[in-house]
């Protein structure tokens, strides 16, 4: 069950957390990885990673909001399979803490991204007759985070832009679906604790953690596994879905 052999997927922002997670997995059960990042050197880890347990993987560097990078990147690569857009950046304010610049950061990032590697890809699966995108929202797009307007409003964006290419493409053979998480350990996680607590990291990784009703945060490889099942033929029957992992954050917070 699960295989990817003979496919050939791209993977955003796999230099770290849940877009090494869904790499390495892809990878495993067979599938050849396209890692895009900004530079090689934040690719290396996760190539490295696959490479010595006889995957087969290439990476790019590529800023995915450059609409000219991506088409060329993308065309390099040529027909695919898999597209996971992984890739975003996260920003911490209200509407009125956040600067324009910021905001225009965030979009650029999270929403125009997607759009340009959606745009880059969409051919490419046709050529192949078909295949499977999957993008990265969150529960930000589901519900109300304190202090997360930016963010909220480019992922409330990637799951509009879900369905409405599931829709769109669905005569093509395209399946398209979103994956929400809540908090996951990654190393995004332990940086902001260093950098905004310093003095009691420990406490607040419990209070980061107890947020979730399962009382803990996700680990990357259980939205890979995720990831994997949606990729898959044995999930051939679901497009136009979002999926939120979160631990009964968006259901049982209450």
């Amino acid at each position: 069950m699960f295989s990817l052999n003979g496919k050939k997927a791209i993977v955003t922002g796999a230099g770290s957390g849940i877009g090494q997670a869904i790499a390495t997995i892809l990878a495993k059960q067979g599938a050849e990885v396209h890692i895009i990042e900004l530079g090689l050197e934040q690719a290396s880890a996760t190539l490295e990673k696959i490479k010595t347990t006889g995957g087969t993987a290439y990476s790019y560097a590529c800023d995915v909001a450059n609409h000219k990078d991506v088409l060329a990147t993308f065309s390099k690569i040529g027909k695919i399979d898999i597209l996971i857009n992984n890739a975003g950046i996260a920003h911490v304010g209200k509407v009125d803490t956040t600067s324009e610049t910021d905001f225009d950061r965030v979009m650029n990032v999270n929403v125009k991204g997607v759009y340009n590697c959606l745009h880059a890809a969409i051919p490419q699966l046709r050529i192949n007759g078909g295949g499977v995108i999957i993008n990265m929202a969150s529960i930000a797009a589901l519900i109300g985070l304190p202090d997360r307007f930016a963010y909220s409003a480019a992922k409330g964006a990637v799951k509009a832009m879900t369905m409405s290419v599931a829709k769109d493409y669905i005569n093509d053979n395209i399946r398209c679906n979103s994956i929400s998480p809540a908090r996951v350990h990654t190393p995004f996680v332990d940086g902001f604790l260093q950098k905004n607590y310093p003095d009691n990291i420990e406490e607040m990784f419990e209070k980061l953690s107890k947020s979730q009703p399962i009382g803990r945060m996700g680990k990357p490889e259980e939205v890979g596994a995720l990831a994997l099942f949606l990729c898959s033929n044995e999930a051939s029957f679901i497009t136009g879905c979002d999926y939120p992992i979160d631990g009964g954050f968006t259901t049982l917070n209450n």
